[in-house]
């Protein structure tokens, strides 16, 4: 799994009017909770874009105070008109337990009901899964060499090796779909 490192500034005054002076210095108040303590602290803007602005899922390692703290991304709060970043909220990684992520699918191969012109849709571009740090993969990848007009891979058919899926097991992950083109290719083949 790809680490980003991030600096921080360490937050003492908490509220509504202090979140509001943080972000006019271009400050985004952040909180990492998880393991029991809670440090709440703020992030550049700079600092955050290439976290959030990105398909790829990241370990990140923030640095505040002078201390190490790794953790995964929870929450992105945004403004509703002028998408500014809000708030960010991270979960501890803890050794030695499972770390929930989501993690982007990428499709590879050349499915078979393609050729006979049906069209292949991605259904959904993450998925939420649970494993140890180090067993974590940049990116699920899903072969669709097999795929037949009208068919359907869902969650519960992907099994990768020390990888608990979250996402519910029917959730569609990619199909095969039924096009006029391949229609008139069955037609023409009967």
């Amino acid at each position: 799994m790809k680490t980003l490192a991030l600096k921080s500034v360490a937050r003492s005054e908490y509220g509504k009017k202090a979140a509001k002076a943080l972000r006019r210095e271009g400050l985004i108040p952040c909180v990492i909770y998880g393991g029991g303590e809670e440090i709440t602290f703020a992030i550049s803007e700079k600092e955050v874009k290439p976290l959030i602005y990105t398909p790829s899922s990241y370990i990140v390692e923030i640095e505040i105070n002078g201390k190490a703290e790794k953790a995964v991304l929870r929450e992105v709060q945004f403004h509703p008109v002028r998408e500014q970043i809000l708030h960010i909220d991270f979960y501890r990684v803890i050794p030695g337990k499972p770390v929930a992520i989501a993690l982007p699918v990428r499709l590879t191969g050349n499915a078979e009901g393609v050729k006979v012109g049906g069209k292949l849709s991605l259904a959904v571009r993450k998925l939420v899964v649970s494993a140890l740090e180090e067993n974590l993969p940049d990116e699920i990848t899903v072969d669709v060499t097999p795929l037949q007009v009208g068919q359907t891979i869902f969650v519960g058919d992907l099994n990768i090796e020390g990888l608990k899926f979250l996402s519910p097991a029917t959730q569609a992950v990619c199909a095969v779909r039924v096009t006029r083109a391949s229609r008139e290719g069955d037609a023409a083949a009967q």
